[in-house]
């Protein structure tokens, strides 16, 4: 055997605190982990098979190197393309990513980019995670799509009027984009998965609170709302604008018929629909309008809403869009509905297990999860606590009866009586 040779099967042994080279063996010693599967990080280390003292001591080398000196353990370990590897990690559950952030720093950088999320959503791999706020917290929650697995997001660096204040939320892209008052205007926080960081900005065109919002891939719509100048006076706004979250910028399209404030909204059948909400004059309005992007026009559908009691107190329209139909949870009956566009009418689906009638509506959470809804409230079961209760159903507009399933675990945390804000983002 050749000196070149000898050398490749060196072996690596702790000394002193630092890695030196020892030939006193010349059989080469092998490393082998059982398993083909990512190892969980925080569960024991991987089994090894023994061959030897050699191979003990070269496992606890390997085990005592930083996560991120990991890509320079061996130069002759082939590494995987990057188009590879991306399309790799695109199939791996999202809520798995914070074990890989810390195999190594290509990993690591890998996540931050956010080119894996633009291939899921190529591929369509995306899925849905629930963004909450609740009465008494101070960091928004993030939670899979059945509520297995949690994340606490870092405190959103605002001022105590934002914090107490009423805030609108919505998802686009790969970022939560939250508005409220501050103590001299409004506001407009972005959170971003990628960084898992909070952002002030970018400001809309027209800061306004209380409006409706409709998302498309990375696009997001925002219409009406009551629009706050710098020196506190306070209008009610047909204004719209649009998001982009991939350039983070606004831009203006045309306004809506009429001004509104209190309203819905939602992107259903490529237009950004406006539900409800009241008029400058705070009166109740029973039309809705869509948006079109391709002729950036609005049409105006009058006595959509003819059938739905108003209130005074309130809460906007709580609706939501699965499998492309449009769905109302009536906050004075509990009950769901859906809507056919045919008949400009309201079709009946029977009641909803939670008591959206407890607050008029408010702090209620009503979203899509795709073909799913979810809807988050007081529980309509007899019980001597108040508690929060999640349930999701696949609806159907001509299902006879639909079939609602109870959330029991909610990964142990224990939700507040008023849901604040809640968003749904695809991702």
């Amino acid at each position: 055997m050749s000196k070149a040779e000898a050398g490749i099967y060196q072996e690596m042994v702790v000394h002193g605190g630092r890695v030196r080279l020892s030939s006193s063996r010349s059989r080469p010693r092998k490393l082998r982990i059982l398993g083909s599967k990512i190892p969980d990080l925080n569960s024991d280390p991987p089994e090894v098979e023994d061959e030897g003292q050699g191979s003990r001591e070269m496992t606890q080398t390997l085990l005592d190197l930083k996560p991120q000196d990991a890509d320079y353990v061996s130069e002759n370990v082939p590494q995987l393309a990057y188009e590879l590897e991306i399309e790799i990690l695109a199939r791996v559950p999202r809520f798995e990513y914070w074990k890989l952030s810390f195999l190594n720093k290509r990993f690591s950088r890998l996540l931050k980019s956010g080119e894996i999320f633009r291939v899921r959503r190529e591929r369509r791999f995306t899925e849905p995670s629930v963004f909450m706020l609740s009465s008494g917290d101070t960091c928004w929650t993030s939670f899979d799509e059945n509520f297995g697995n949690f994340q606490k997001l870092p405190e959103l660096p605002s001022d105590i009027c934002f914090s107490c204040g009423d805030k609108e939320s919505f998802c686009v892209g790969t970022q939560l984009i939250v508005t409220g008052k501050e103590e001299k205007n409004v506001a407009v926080w972005r959170y971003e998965l990628e960084s898992n960081k909070w952002f002030k900005g970018p400001a809309m065109i027209t800061p306004r609170i209380l409006f409706a919002s409709g998302k498309c891939g990375t696009t997001a719509f925002i219409a009406g709302g009551i629009k706050i100048d710098e020196n506190g006076s306070s209008e009610v706004v047909n204004s719209a604008e649009k998001y982009d979250s991939e350039t983070k910028t606004w831009m203006e399209i045309r306004g809506m018929n009429k001004r509104r404030k209190f309203c819905s909204g939602c992107y259903l059948r490529g237009k950004f629909y406006v539900l409800g909400g009241r008029d400058e004059n705070n009166c109740n309005l029973t039309c809705v309008e869509s948006y079109d992007e391709a002729t950036d026009t609005w049409e105006l559908i009058p006595d959509m809403l003819k059938d739905m009691p108003f209130s005074s107190f309130q809460s906007p329209p709580l609706i939501a869009v699965a499998n492309d139909e449009l769905y109302s949870l009536e906050t004075s009956t509990n009950e769901l509905r859906v809507y056919d566009a045919n008949a400009n009418a309201w079709k009946k689906l029977g009641v909803a297990p939670v008591r959206a009638e407890f607050n008029n509506g408010w702090g209620i959470a009503f979203k899509s999860l795709g073909d799913r809804i979810l809807v988050i409230g007081a529980s309509s079961a007899p019980s001597w606590v108040e508690t929060m209760s999640v349930y999701t159903c696949r609806p159907s507009p001509n299902a006879e009866e639909l079939r609602w399933e109870e959330v029991k675990r909610c990964c142990g945390v224990r939700l507040s009586h008023f849901i604040l804000c809640c968003s749904v983002m695809f991702a």
